[in-house]
């Protein structure tokens, strides 16, 4: 497996970029209309199987963290995905951005470890200030800049969450749905250190906030569909203006 060739896909809309790879369906780059990253991706980051890409937008399938019999996080942030040749119907709101559809469906490897048929679908979709993702379970991202270290569990988080980026003076906004729960990591010095495909210091330049179901997991039963979206904004804005305040920008659109 190791030896296959990994495809990168791009999604470029009117103010933006998007870079995805098929390998685990994970968008490693967005940038906005100044060329400027906002997605963080670790300087010693692998894009080859058989290990994870460490950052961006790493889908968690079919499980989070430890919390099932499989690997951690999952299987399918390591398998090799594809564009989806019958994607499903463009919603209106979706018509005037640039987007991208991938699948990844049940192997017989998946078979071994979870013997579930399925298939995964995901869009990814780019719009003049935002880069939007619609899939089936779970997915985490990744930005840049944090002050402190953190893991923590949120339950039925609200539908919109705020990042503040004081240095660049900038707003994250989260909106999602489908996916009540919320959780927020950073390795911090000691474990940064001990991850081989983590820089040493990188820790102080990232935040990972991810979308989920931890409380409730999602079962479907044969025939059945799940949908969830998460979209993701990023505008100016400086600490003492009042487009920074979060409770403003909340309970805004």
């Amino acid at each position: 497996m190791s030896s296959e060739k990994v495809h990168v896909e791009h999604c470029k809309g009117v103010n933006g970029l998007d870079k995805v790879y098929l390998y685990g369906g994970q968008v490693t780059s967005w940038k906005n209309a100044h060329g400027e990253e906002l997605l963080f991706v670790s300087s010693k980051a692998s894009f080859r199987p058989p290990r994870a890409i460490r950052g961006g937008i790493p889908i968690c399938f079919p499980q989070l963290k430890s919390t099932g019999s499989l690997e951690q996080y999952g299987f399918a942030r390591n398998r090799i995905w594809s564009i989806d040749p019958d994607p499903p119907s463009s919603p209106s709101d979706i018509s005037h951005k640039a987007f991208v559809d991938l699948i990844l469906t049940h192997s017989e490897e998946d078979m071994k470890i979870w013997p579930h048929r399925y298939e995964y679908r995901l869009r990814v979709a780019l719009g003049p200030t935002a880069v939007e993702l619609l899939w089936f379970k779970m997915m985490h991202t990744v930005f840049l800049g944090i002050e402190s270290s953190v893991d923590k569990v949120y339950l039925s988080t609200p539908t919109k969450i705020a990042i503040l980026d004081h240095e660049r003076k900038r707003t994250f906004e989260l909106r999602k749905y489908g996916l009540p729960d919320a959780v927020v990591w950073n390795p911090w010095d000691k474990k940064a250190k001990a991850m081989a495909d983590f820089g040493d210091n990188e820790y102080m330049h990232m935040l990972c906030v991810e979308a989920a179901c931890v409380e409730e997991p999602i079962t479907l039963k044969p025939g059945e569909e799940w949908k969830g979206r998460q979209e993701i904004s990023a505008v100016p804005s400086s600490y003492y203006s009042e487009q920074l305040d979060p409770r403003r920008l909340l309970l805004s659109g």
